[in-house]
């Protein structure tokens, strides 16, 4: 790998082999970008599979919520084994409560339903009633990757401050900064000690178009 990580979210084979052609490191596998994100179907993972060879960070989110149910955190059990059958790396999940709390109880659950895999801590922790006790309680999980976090519920935008602080705390490496992401905040996030980041419509002129590579390498380029 280059010298930062470079996530690339991908909804089918063909984004996912123009992410590889432009020079990403990683792909994010989703369905239904309208619900910011849920679990793809096993199908879709295992023809990424097939024709790349990026490692997929599979999205486990049955719902456009962050809450989990016993009946939810099952389907998604059952989902993450065949979903690493299939080919997935890794997964991308995590949980509040109605309270607004990170559900750790939930959380700690799916990280042993896929374990040894690593994960991904998705921006539930920006929507967080506190996301500085989000951040604090998520942070010392078990095979946790990295957390995709913009800082602030609105975006990047909002919340560079959060993640300077964080980066200054000595968890730079943990971050992969995502959500509203523009190439005028590399340079600052870079300054901090950011090394992976996320990027979704910025590499596709809008989520009903593919990836296209030429973006994908524009967004490589800037990291480096």
């Amino acid at each position: 790998m280059t010298g930062s990580l470079l996530e690339v979210i991908a909804l089918d084979v063909r984004d996912a082999v123009a992410a590889e052609e432009g020079g990403a490191d990683r792909l994010e596998i989703v369905v239904d970008m309208a619900s910011d994100g849920l679990t793809p179907a096993v199908e879709t993972v295992a023809a990424i599979s097939k024709e790349c060879a990026l490692p997929q960070m599979v999205m486990l989110r049955g719902e456009a919520s962050f809450l989990a149910t016993p009946e939810s955190l099952e389907r998604l059990r059952r989902d993450a084994k065949a979903l690493s059958e299939a080919g997935a790396a890794g997964f991308v999940f995590g949980f509040l409560d109605s309270a607004g709390v990170v559900d750790l109880a939930a959380t700690e659950a799916l990280i042993h339903a896929v374990a040894p895999l690593p994960w991904t801590f998705h921006r539930a922790v920006d929507h967080a009633a506190d996301p500085q006790a989000g951040w604090r309680a998520i942070r010392l999980l078990p095979n946790l990757a990295t957390v995709l976090t913009s800082g602030a519920p609105g975006g990047v935008a909002d919340g560079l401050q959060v993640l300077k602080t964080r980066c200054e705390a000595g968890d730079g490496p943990l971050i992969m900064a995502g959500g509203g992401l523009k190439p005028r905040h590399v340079p600052a996030l870079l300054e901090y000690g950011v090394r992976a980041f996320h990027v979704g419509s910025a590499v596709r002129a809008s989520w009903s178009g593919p990836v296209e590579a030429r973006r994908v390498r524009e967004w490589r380029s800037l990291i480096d």
